[in-house]
């Protein structure tokens, strides 16, 4: 059997807890997942239809709002658990911010760390509701380890926010 994609392994997990439509699961990957995963919507219906054609899910009678549960199958349990004992590859930063202050020495540094600023508010929201989701009654270990690494990078990221200004030295 080929392999699966990140896109169609994380559906099949979600699809681990029950039987879930299109909608529901890019709900559910904007939740858990969102912040360091990106699934958009297109692609979550493109790779259910892939997986239903493999086998690996089965499509249910339209719902309301014309809306298909998808179920795992015996063949997509296996899939996953492949998957899953597949080292991941390592991490590829993709931040924005980080090109854009690459070429900081092409900006007004006040605008710049206005963009900083722009982003810090971002970073604090984030935190704020990692804490809060780690609060939550019902969240097992794994989520919690994700949720504590989540908490650890948004405080770095604000603090070498907060460092920042010291790092680009004195405006001219």
């Amino acid at each position: 059997m080929d392999s699966l994609n990140a896109t169609a392994a994380t559906l099949l997990g979600f699809l681990h807890t029950g039987e879930a439509s299109g909608y529901e699961l890019v709900a559910i990957a904007e939740e858990f997942v969102g912040d360091f995963w990106t699934v958009t919507r297109s692609q979550v219906y493109r790779e259910l239809a892939a997986l239903a054609e493999r086998g690996l899910v089965t499509a249910g009678d339209a719902g309301p709002r014309a809306r298909v549960p998808y179920g795992l199958t015996e063949a997509g349990r296996e899939a996953f658990a492949q998957w899953i004992i597949t080292p991941p590859g390592t991490e590829q930063i993709r931040y924005p911010l980080l090109l854009t202050i690459a070429f900081g020495g092409h900006l007004d540094r006040d605008r710049l760390l206005c963009h900083v600023d722009h982003h810090r508010t971002v970073h604090r929201q984030r935190l704020k509701t990692y804490q809060a989701r780690l609060e939550t009654a019902g969240i097992d270990a794994y989520q919690r380890a994700t949720l504590a690494f989540g908490i650890r990078y948004e405080e770095a990221v604000l603090a070498w926010m907060d460092d920042l200004p010291a790092i680009l030295g004195p405006s001219d």
